[in-house]
């Protein structure tokens, strides 16, 4: 099967899961393996159910929305054509449903760590759960893990490496999760490219809890469909001011998504960056220019003091394509020593830093985002949730991340670039 990039395969996996864990004699549904673990592409996209009665679930996957056709059916697996996708449906009894999630999560070297492990402390591990002397003493994840002496792993970190020494010695990560997210800092309205107004933005914001949010349209000589002019900063900036009054719940920053020019300058001239809360600094467009030419745009751009937050900055193009050739330790050194952050984009044409990259900011000291960079108020919450997957599988904690601080502290962290005594 082709590999599909994950926010696609995401899609999805929720359409078909939202009616598995609806249908009568389901347990509950999840995600298996490569998506489980976010990956950027999937290549074996499983959702797993635990029900006492595989064949009427079975039986009841042609009658689903989106299913195109069920076929290589067995007693407790079928294939289903979604969108021309082949998902595999997998039945397990409840007794033993949380080792097979364990099993069908992988990788394939974790969980033959996790046997080996086992046989060391002379236990066998296998699809019906941890067993001694074939009597069985674990059999979900979180039993299997503590019954050999391991801290829960994440599955974003089940990848065979250094996960399950760190695991046995309780110094696992403590990584980033959906409740850490107070706010989103990057989004588009339709004063650019985006479909949505600023209120509807706003509002589905307010409705995901958040305590901030800022409204970051393309500026003008973006390759964006639209843009926002200078005579239009005015003009949103008295519709953000009136929204505020009717949204006092929430705080709603202006800001903007300026591009880097050619020769480094921002799109903006200072007079109209000032005006903004935040300042996002992108490079869009290559410009036919050397990778050395593309950092010393970056640098120019980081070290400009109204420049708080650098997006997506391999500009990659999807999972399926790389992104610009950077020097990304200079990159990461710049970052860190000017006190901007850098983005993880979780659009799916981006999912920008990627997570080894993502993983390597870290250990250089950069601060990141975490941003949905939503043209439409339904991708707010889905590329929230691709944007987490990948900081998770780049073991990003929360307090590597800038949108998980309360406002003032946020404020803090713009306030000190802005005055320059930035890091």
């Amino acid at each position: 099967m082709p590999r599909i990039p994950l926010g696609r395969a995401t899609a999805i996996s929720e359409l078909i899961l939202q009616q598995l864990r609806t249908t009568p004699g389901v347990n509950w549904a999840e995600p298996v393996g490569s998506l489980r673990r976010g990956h950027d592409l999937i290549d074996d996209l499983a959702l797993l159910a635990s029900t006492d009665d595989p064949s009427d679930l079975l039986d009841a996957l042609e009658s689903f929305e989106g299913v195109q056709g069920v076929h290589q059916r067995g007693p407790d697996i079928a294939h289903i054509a979604v969108e021309r996708v082949q998902v595999a449906i997998r039945c397990a009894a409840p007794s033993h449903a949380g080792s097979a999630l364990l099993q069908l999560t992988g990788s394939a070297a974790h969980v033959e760590r996790l046997s080996a492990l086992a046989e060391e402390r002379r236990l066998r591990l296998d699809a019906n759960g941890l067993q001694r002397d074939h009597e069985l003493i674990a059999a979900t994840e979180e039993e299997i893990y503590a019954a050999l002496g391991l801290a829960f792993v994440p599955p974003e970190l089940r990848a065979g490496d250094e996960e399950i020494e760190l695991a046995i010695a309780g110094r696992l990560p403590a990584l980033v999760t959906r409740a850490d997210i107070r706010g989103d800092l990057h989004m588009h309205s339709h004063w650019s490219d985006g479909r949505d107004s600023i209120e509807d933005m706003v509002a589905q914001s307010v409705a995901l809890g958040y305590e901030y949010v800022a409204i970051t349209d393309h500026s003008t000589n973006s390759a964006a469909s639209r843009n926002l002019s200078l005579d239009d900063v005015e003009r949103q900036h008295r519709e953000i001011t009136a929204l505020r009054e009717q949204y006092p719940q929430i705080v709603i920053l202006h800001g903007a998504e300026v591009d880097i020019l050619a020769d480094g300058r921002l799109d903006f001239p200072d007079e109209v960056l000032r005006r903004f809360d935040i300042v996002l600094a992108s490079l869009h467009d290559r410009a036919g220019q050397s990778p050395r030419a593309l950092l010393q745009r970056y640098e120019r751009a980081m070290h400009h003091p109204l420049v708080s937050l650098v997006t997506h900055p391999m500009n990659r193009p999807g999972p399926e394509r790389s992104g610009y050739d950077l020097d990304v330790d200079r990159l990461f050194e710049l970052a860190a020593t000017t006190g901007t952050a850098l983005e993880i984009d979780g659009a799916p044409s981006h999912l920008d830093l990627e997570s080894s990259l993502a993983r390597r900011a870290v250990q250089a000291g950069v601060m990141l985002s975490i941003d949905s960079d939503a043209h439409r108020t339904e991708m707010l919450s889905r590329h929230m949730s691709l944007g987490l997957l990948t900081a998770r599988r780049g073991w990003v904690e929360p307090q590597h991340v800038l949108n998980v601080r309360p406002y003032a502290d946020l404020m803090e962290f713009l306030s000190r670039k802005r005055s320059g005594t930035a890091q």
